[in-house]
């Protein structure tokens, strides 16, 4: 007695519907297969069979899967999911008799089998009893581009793949925070996704691809598309910022200055909004090291200069925009915080950039990243100070050092030691303590959200200079600051009442 020979489920991707567009594989798998299985909604015309037909044999088994709805409109008590999961079912049952018979199945997808196709239905409910085996196929945003005849990204641009179906807000969101973006699953969704292109003011360079490949092609600009001729089979790209549109009309150029915050770190603090800003800039000018967290991108100009010349930054930045270019000034954590904005808008105010126009994008400030690692040691009111002498006397510094710690709050430092500077925290660290508990909580907080985070918990009597470095924020607790443990976490927070409210 010999085991049971089961047939091979085959998942073939067609491409996007130019039957030339079928790999050498696929055609091989079709004209093989015992059975070829294929969708099509209740009309019964399969797209999926008329791109494959030109590799069928006469003599093959066809099995037909209907789709018992296609919109969310059903009598089904299940509604329309449960109608779909019981026509996933059924199919898999119809495909499986013919592999326990041991015949080979040919599922056909269109684009890719495992992109946003209905064999993914079926192979997570076949795989587990018969063997299976993926043909990819080249997808409809690869076609899409080349009627387009234009890069989607470059470099380190990222690609986001979108369905239209998302809500309007969220679309909106994700494609005003990527480079470059393909929207797929268009068709009654396409009002929605217009309008979340327009919120994120992509729609200028939005492309419309129909039936990519076919002889129906039609290519057109996502404002021009009427709302009620969109098919399924359709998508809109919108290519990154060095393959924006070129060819049309182009605006007169007003240059401008804006001043944008990255954030402390990881690139998911920096906002949308800033990302944008710095996507539509010609030119980006700031510090060496913060010009390199952003992307490069094809055609912008970058002024890296030295961290101690922010009055001369500032008038190059002018100086670009008033010539017409669109200006970025990059600065760490928020630009008003210790950082660019003060100085563009200072050095704005001469006669000489006079109608220059500057904007200022906040971003989140060190202060507040390093107290989220440890939880809230700026829940009540607090004082930010800059320790570095470089601006402003250090008996000023002293002054105000001393005031906020009389006055019972808790103090985020800024830049409290650099190379040349070493002397000043321990000489900070003194001042507190004769208005401060020696036990009072002091948060270290290096490199946050960087490479190489650390943020320690010490009492302000143990406060070690040599712990402290340019890439520190420290954080000085008051009299309500408290520490809590658990058995793996050490939590920080400054209370918002006294013990007497």
């Amino acid at each position: 007695m010999t085991d049971k020979t089961f047939g091979k489920l085959w998942g073939v991707g067609l491409g996007p519907g130019d039957p030339e567009l079928v790999t050498v594989k696929a055609a091989k798998v079709i004209a093989a297969a015992d059975v070829v299985a294929f969708h099509s909604a209740a009309h019964g015309r399969s797209i999926s069979r008329a791109i494959a037909a030109p590799y069928l044999r006469g003599d093959q088994i066809e099995e037909h899967l209907v789709y018992p709805v296609t919109t969310e409109t059903t009598d089904h008590p299940g509604g329309y999911q449960g109608a779909i999961d019981e026509f996933y079912v059924a199919s898999a049952e119809r495909l499986a008799a013919h592999l326990e018979a041991g015949r080979s199945v040919a599922l056909l997808a269109e684009g890719d089998p495992l992109f946003y196709s209905s064999y993914m239905h079926m192979h997570k409910r076949l795989v587990e009893r018969f063997e299976a085996e993926i043909v990819p196929g080249v997808t409809s945003v690869s076609a899409a581009a080349a009627a387009l005849g234009t890069p989607l990204c470059e470099g380190d641009e990222v690609l986001t793949i979108l369905p239209g179906t998302l809500p309007e807000a969220e679309l909106a969101r994700r494609l005003a925070d990527t480079d470059a973006a393909a929207i797929m699953k268009l068709g009654r969704t396409y009002p929605t996704v217009r309008q979340a292109l327009s919120d994120s003011g992509r729609l200028d360079d939005a492309r419309y691809v129909e039936r990519a490949s076919t002889g129906r092609q039609r290519v057109l600009g996502a404002a021009d598309v009427v709302d009620d001729d969109v098919p399924y089979f359709s998508i809109v790209l919108v290519p990154g910022a060095g393959n924006a549109r070129t060819t049309a009309p182009q605006p007169d150029v007003t240059g401008e200055v804006v001043v944008v915050g990255l954030g402390p770190g990881a690139r998911e603090w920096t906002t949308p909004e800033v990302r944008a800003e710095l996507e539509r800039a010609t030119d980006l000018v700031g510090y060496g090291p913060y010009l390199d967290r952003v992307a490069h991108r094809l055609g912008q100009r970058r002024h890296a200069s030295d961290n101690r010349v922010e009055s001369e930054r500032a008038a190059m930045a002018l100086d670009l925009a008033k010539r017409g270019a669109r200006v970025c000034v990059v600065s760490s954590g928020d630009p008003g915080v210790f950082a660019m904005a003060a100085a563009v808008l200072e050095v704005a105010t001469e006669d000489q950039w006079r109608g220059v126009p500057v904007r200022v994008l906040p971003g989140m400030t060190a202060a507040n990243a390093v107290a989220s690692r440890v939880g809230a040691p700026l829940g009540h009111d607090y004082a930010v100070i800059s320790l570095s002498d470089r601006l402003k006397p250090w008996d000023v510094v002293a002054k105000r050092i001393s005031a906020a710690a009389a006055s019972d709050m808790a103090i985020a430092v800024y830049n409290p030691a650099s190379r040349s500077r070493t002397w000043q925290v321990g000489a900070m660290r003194d001042l507190l303590l004769e208005y401060r508990s020696p036990d009072t909580p002091v948060i270290i907080g290096r490199d946050v959200a960087g490479p190489t985070e650390s943020v320690r918990v010490v009492q302000l009597a143990e406060l070690d200079p040599a712990d402290v470095d340019m890439r520190t924020l420290l954080i000085i607790g008051s009299s309500t600051t408290t520490i809590h443990h658990t058995d793996d976490t050490t939590r920080v927070f400054t209370s918002r009442r006294y013990p007497e409210q």
